[in-house]
């Protein structure tokens, strides 16, 4: 009969449809699951970026011409340059025009720090430390918190950003929020706790950022007056104090001549003053020297060889000096100029030549072979677009810790001298291992180093330190036995 065809084609159509319902859906969560997969592979993509770039993608060499020997128009933050252009990138970046919400977290004990269960300081692990910093308390107005927003050196490109000056205590010039807030490097609580942190992430020396008497940074304020306390606070914790000479006004190797006798003069008996122990048994200061390219090497040759008319050698005022290397070519340079050894600085892996991780062998090989002191800088990330808003394209995301140990584990592997961290408190540019905190204003959310504590970088650091520290006395070991 009729009924049971109808009842045959009802079951084919009710069977269709089900297929149909059941394949849509599979359809929809493959998609789903496609999606979320395509948006995985890309963050992760987007994440190895950040953490080891292509130094191909930034141009050969990458931002060379805006250094200040190349480039008339260059923008000093007391020692950093201009970057390169740069289109803005979607990628560590602050948050505007939030809801009005305030959050700050209450600074640590220092009561949770026990120096007795540390393990011992290394003294072969430098950190790039900064005195700049004033508020109105100590110094009788902000010093560097106020950072100017430096305008782009191209006027098409500058009126995109904003202009003017950051306004503490709420508004800083940084993208992260110190545990400490606005402080002043006059504070001796606050330098007290500095060499407290440094202890605790076992870093024996700081390389203090240091300008002659009665001059500065463009932003700053003198701060040799405050280098006693800071010796005196350093000792306390059995850290060692050596000096990052800064490019100050017209330094030549005259004035250098005197800056050097004056240091040495002045700091060179303080029990925390720091002696570097040469393979020829001399215990001698070490002096970084920031930008030093900027002087031609007969100039340097004058102070740094034997022969020269200005020069330390041999004399109560020698040392240890440390020449910045930024491009390949500078290594030549150096050599000439009478350095003892070379430092890398920046902590943008890709940004220049000796930043690269991918170069310090080299480097390494190079230095090995004129006997020179190899000292590559290692940092927890870059961002400085609090300062520098156009300069998103150098910002490095720190990935909770990783581009950090990416850096510490590439230095490692050269088997060096000595390992110098950019930075302690570096705040303009993102580099610090100080202590940060959340923070959220009615106009700005700061970066900070959750899902982790305030320490992080201070832990990653005494952990990395004591591996440095076994590894170096093993291959130390080994050069000797050959």
């Amino acid at each position: 009969p009729h009924w049971w065809a109808n009842l045959d084609l009802a079951k084919h159509l009710l069977s269709w449809t089900l297929k149909y319902v059941i394949m849509a859906k599979f359809r929809r969560r493959t998609c789903i699951i496609l999606s979320l997969f395509i948006l995985f592979i890309f963050s992760l993509m987007m994440g190895l970026k950040l953490l080891r770039p292509n130094s191909a993608t930034f141009g050969a060499p990458f931002g060379l011409d805006l250094l200040p020997e190349l480039h008339q128009q260059t923008i000093h933050l007391g020692k950093k340059t201009d970057f390169q252009k740069s289109d803005r990138i979607n990628s560590e970046t602050n948050t505007k025009n939030l809801k009005s919400v305030e959050i700050t977290m209450k600074p640590s004990k220092t009561s949770e720090l026990n120096l007795e269960e540390l393990p011992p300081l290394n003294y072969f692990l430098h950190v790039f430390y900064y005195s700049w910093y004033g508020n109105p308390q100590f110094d009788g107005k902000y010093i560097h918190w106020n950072h100017l927003v430096l305008e782009h050196w191209d006027p098409r490109i500058a009126k995109n950003y904003p202009q003017g000056r950051h306004s503490p205590p709420d508004d800083i010039g940084s993208s992260f929020y110190p545990e400490l807030g606005s402080y002043s490097s006059r504070d001796p609580t606050v330098i007290e706790t500095h060499m407290r942190q440094m202890r605790s992430a076992s870093i024996g020396v700081l390389a203090l950022s240091w300008y002659p008497p009665d001059s500065s940074d463009e932003n700053g304020e003198a701060t040799d007056n405050l280098v006693p306390t800071i010796l005196d606070k350093a000792h306390k914790y059995n850290l060692k104090v050596t000096f990052h000479i800064e490019p100050y006004n017209n330094r030549d190797d005259e004035n250098m001549y005197k800056n050097v006798k004056y240091i040495i003069d002045k700091y060179g008996n303080h029990p925390a003053f720091y002696r570097y122990k040469t393979k020829t048994g001399n215990a001698l200061p070490m002096f970084y020297v920031y930008d030093s390219y900027i002087t031609k090497p007969e100039k340097w040759a004058n102070l740094l060889t034997t022969s020269g008319s200005q020069s330390v050698r041999n004399s109560p005022y020698d040392g240890l000096f440390i020449a910045l290397l930024v491009e390949e070519k500078h290594k030549y340079d150096i050599l000439k100029s009478g350095f003892d050894g070379i430092y890398t600085y920046f902590a943008t892996n890709g940004f220049t030549y000796g930043s690269s991780h991918q170069n310090w062998a080299n480097l390494k090989y190079f230095c090995d072979k004129y006997n020179l002191i190899f000292i590559p800088s290692v940092g927890p990330g870059y961002i400085d677009t609090s300062i520098r808003p156009w300069n998103s394209q150098n910002t490095r995301n720190r990935i909770n810790g990783k581009y950090y140990e990416v850096a510490l584990s590439a230095a490692l592997q050269t088997h060096p001298s000595l390992i110098s961290i950019t930075s302690f408190n570096e705040w303009h540019e993102g580099t610090q291992i100080e202590k940060a905190v959340p923070k959220r204003t009615s106009n700005t959310v700061y970066l900070d180093y959750r899902p982790h504590k305030p320490s992080l970088y201070l832990e990653l650091t005494r952990k990395w330190s004591e591996k440095y520290s076994k590894d170096r006395t093993t291959y130390t070991s080994d050069q000797q036995l050959h």
